[in-house]
């Protein structure tokens, strides 16, 4: 009985390297448990992803403003830059975009700011003309291109921040004395700390007079923010202080506060001296008008302001005398006798002349002195002065630094009263006072800052705020990967490889040795490589014994390979 192994056929012999299946098959053969939770990590992670998108997404930029003027988007930009909002520029500039979370909570801000002021219309409304517009419609374009010049012009002005000008413009009709006036009202938003001189007012009344025709200044009234009066002050004199009165006030009051501060920090310190003045002004406005007459003095001749001398005669009537008949009826001849008297020739009486009456009148008028006076007493003039200062005590520091207080001497405190007594320009016939103490002064210790944790620190809030979702939703995705995903497909790679045709494509040493003579033996294999097969081998029989089991079978029945 020939128990020989039959010879192998050389073409029968393969390389020694396990077979890899496809993904797939990977897929198919790996548990169910492991495929629900890979199908699970999977559709988390989908989810994560998708959040993190739409998160990504709401913090999109937005259009804030859009189609701004320069001025306007400048003022804009600084305001975003003192809330600390970010931004962003769109259209060459004329768009800003900011978060569009903070869209609405941003535009709110600055409209309580009044930005943007927008653009003011003018004249060029006049260009923008309809055709088959009424008068009233082209009358009121007028006043509002009007009205949009003054705002240009007054909101110039350094102080002013916005400004509102309406102007009141009745009809003209033909009768001149039922013609009303035009009237103005400004109203002005001036900058924080800013203020309004009088010359700036009476400036702005008389821009805004002029600019429309026949409007007196006395009916421009301008107002600012908070709704006081500011022009028309000069009709309420004699009322009582008005606020440049009361400005002036405080004005003079400074002034001289200023001159004791001046004179007193240099010697004494800055933050040893505290003084106040007080002044007393009168705006008392008294005007007097005074004539006097006196007549000429001394032994001057008087001056003659008037000579008149009227002199008036009159003759008697004529009366027919002699006996009747024609010569008495003709008026005698006068006598052509000379009587001579003195050497002077008189006529003869008439016969027949009644008497005649004659009077004389003269009239002289002497010039008399007359002294016109008119006084007008300055207003705002100083009446009294008081001033009060405190000085502290002398503050000295020993070589242990120990502070030790000592007042001032009598000396020193006269010293100091002369002093402020010259810089106010003291008058006793004024009625001014003065008075100068030394006192201690309480230092208040400062008050204790307590420093905030970092824990608590405003930005470290709003950064952990903003980044607690992406965070979550990260890890979130690293614990679905490493708990889910990873070991599924840990498991789909480290599958063993399946049996192909029937049979293990691992050929043992003894195989190798049985070999029939002539046939060419392959290469050794080297150590490594024996042991990776044998170690190939073990795991392939021990997780598939019945193909194992087969395939040996197969070996000991003699069957073809």
């Amino acid at each position: 009985m020939d128990n020989a192994v039959a010879p192998l056929a050389p073409q029968t012999l393969v390389p020694l390297h396990p077979l890899t299946p496809g993904l797939g098959a990977r897929l198919a053969a790996m548990p169910a448990r492991s495929m629900l939770g890979l199908g699970v990590g999977l559709a988390l992670l989908v989810a994560v992803t998708v959040a993190l998108t739409l998160q990504h997404a709401g913090s999109d930029y937005k259009v804030l403003f859009a189609g701004l003027s320069d001025k306007d988007g400048g003022a804009v930009l600084a305001q975003l830059s003192q809330m600390n909002v970010p931004y962003k520029h769109a259209d060459g500039g004329s768009a800003i975009l900011v978060p569009a979370a903070q869209v609405h909570d941003v535009r709110l801000k600055l409209a309580s700011a009044g930005l943007p002021k927008g653009a003011v219309g003018g004249f060029e409304l006049m260009d923008n003309a309809r055709f088959g517009q009424t008068q009233f419609q082209e009358r009121l374009t007028f006043q509002r291109g009007l009205e949009g010049e003054l705002v240009r012009s007054i909101g110039s002005l350094a102080a002013v921040q916005a400004a509102r000008v309406h102007l009141a413009l009745p009809n003209q009709n033909g009768f001149f004395r039922e013609q009303q006036k035009p009237s103005a009202s400004v109203l002005l938003t001036l900058h924080p700390g800013r203020t309004l001189e009088r010359a700036q007012i009476a400036g702005i009344v008389h821009l805004v007079s002029s600019s429309v025709a026949e409007l007196n200044p006395k009916a421009v009234s301008v107002l600012d923010g908070s709704g006081a009066l500011l022009s028309g002050a000069e009709d309420s004199s004699g009322k009582g202080l008005d606020a440049q009165q009361l400005q002036y006030v405080q004005q003079v009051e400074a002034g001289y506060l200023k001159r004791v501060v001046e004179i007193l920090e240099p010697m004494l310190g800055r933050d040893n001296l505290r003084a106040n003045v007080t002044a007393d002004i009168d705006f008392t406005q008294t005007e007097s008008t005074s004539e006097e007459f006196k007549p000429n003095q001394g032994d001057a001749p008087a001056t003659v302001k008037l000579l008149q001398r009227n002199e008036s005669s009159q003759p008697g009537s004529t009366v027919p005398s002699g006996v009747p008949g024609a010569a008495s009826n003709q008026p005698p001849v006068p006598a052509t006798a000379q009587i001579g008297v003195g050497g002077q020739v008189l006529q003869a009486a008439q016969g027949g002349v009644g008497g005649g009456t004659a009077r004389r009148d003269a009239v002289t008028q002497y010039e008399v002195d007359k002294t016109v006076r008119v006084t007008r007493n300055a207003t705002g003039t100083l009446k009294r002065l008081n001033a009060a200062v405190v000085v502290n005590h002398r503050i000295a520091t020993d070589a242990k630094g120990k502070t030790t207080s000592t007042p001032l001497s009598g000396e020193e405190m006269e010293k100091i009263t002369a002093l402020v007594q010259e810089s106010l320009g003291f008058s006793k016939e004024r009625g001014d006072s003065v008075r100068v103490i030394n006192a201690p002064f309480r230092v208040e210790p400062p008050p204790k800052v307590e420093a905030i944790p970092l824990h608590q620190q405003p930005w470290l809030l709003d950064m952990l705020r903003a980044a607690a979702a992406p965070l979550a939703l990260a890890l979130v995705a690293l614990v679905v990967v490493f708990k889910l995903i990873r070991p599924a497909l840990t498991a789909a790679t480290q599958a063993a490889p399946q049996p192909v045709g029937g049979r293990l494509d691992v050929v043992a040493d003894n195989e190798l040795a049985a070999e029939p003579p002539g046939v060419a033996t392959p290469p050794a294999l080297s150590a490594p490589q024996v042991n990776q097969k044998l170690e190939s081998a073990r795991a392939f029989a021990q997780q598939n014994p019945a193909a194992v089991a087969q395939i040996v079978k197969g070996w000991v029945g003699g069957e073809a390979a």
